[in-house]
């Protein structure tokens, strides 16, 4: 199992978040997390991610235990573990598209222009490379995106609304890139309210009011389950 969740709740205050979310997901698998508006979608983000901590609860990564590491630690999880795909870009607009790929590779540990130049050409930008983001369009700059969350060779990619951003025909250009990140073997989580896009995972995970409701498609390995109350 690549990443498992044990009973996670988070709370803000009197505000339940996350309530006893459990779920597991294993390597290659393709899965979905989708529900409305204030459902949990993004908090669940941040904890898989390493952006936060669940208040009680147990998270597995990888063979790590997240649920009690320092924020350095987790920090140093999410650059060996985790590519991030956002929604707004969060490219840096002096940087061309290669530099942008760059940074990610030196915060791991070591730029290596060559490399970065196949990540993107991998997504088929290899001619963009030496362009600004302002220069690039809302589909081009997500893909962009997309070889800077692989250029370390993460164990999970994590997106959140991949497409939320996009008109019709750049996000049935990273929709196809996705199909194909799945075929090769890639670990995906998509956060999304696109229907059609969270239809395309192996497994649609839905939350409302920081709880799974439902859970649909054919799992790899079904949701973890709950461990005993005590």
């Amino acid at each position: 199992m690549l990443l498992e969740l044990r009973d996670v709740s988070k709370i803000y205050g009197n505000v339940h978040a996350l309530r006893d979310v459990s779920l597991g997901v294993r390597s290659g698998e393709w899965v979905s997390i989708m529900g409305p508006s204030g459902s949990g979608k993004t908090t669940l983000l941040n904890i898989i991610g390493c952006m936060d901590q669940p208040s009680r609860g147990q998270v597995m990564l990888d063979g790590i235990d997240l649920s009690s590491l320092s924020a350095k630690q987790l920090t140093e999880v999410r650059r060996d573990k985790v590519g991030l795909v956002f929604q707004q870009f969060h490219l840096i607009p002096h940087l061309t598209a290669v530099e942008n790929i760059m940074v990610a590779q030196y915060y791991h540990s070591m730029a290596d222009k060559e490399e970065a130049l196949k990540a993107l050409g991998r997504v088929g930008l290899a001619h963009r490379a030496h362009h600004f983001p302002n220069q690039l369009s809302g589909g081009e700059q997500q893909r962009v995106c997309v070889a800077r969350a692989l250029i370390n060779y993460p164990s999970l990619i994590l997106a959140d609304e991949p497409t939320g951003n996009l008109d019709e025909a750049n996000e049935q250009l990273i929709v196809e890139l996705f199909r194909e990140l799945h075929r090769d073997g890639h670990t995906i989580i998509v956060v999304t309210h696109d229907q059609d896009v969270g239809q395309l995972a192996d497994r649609q995970v839905r939350i409302e009011h920081g709880s799974i409701r439902s859970i649909e498609g054919t799992a790899l390995e079904m949701v973890a389950t709950p461990s005993p109350r005590r």
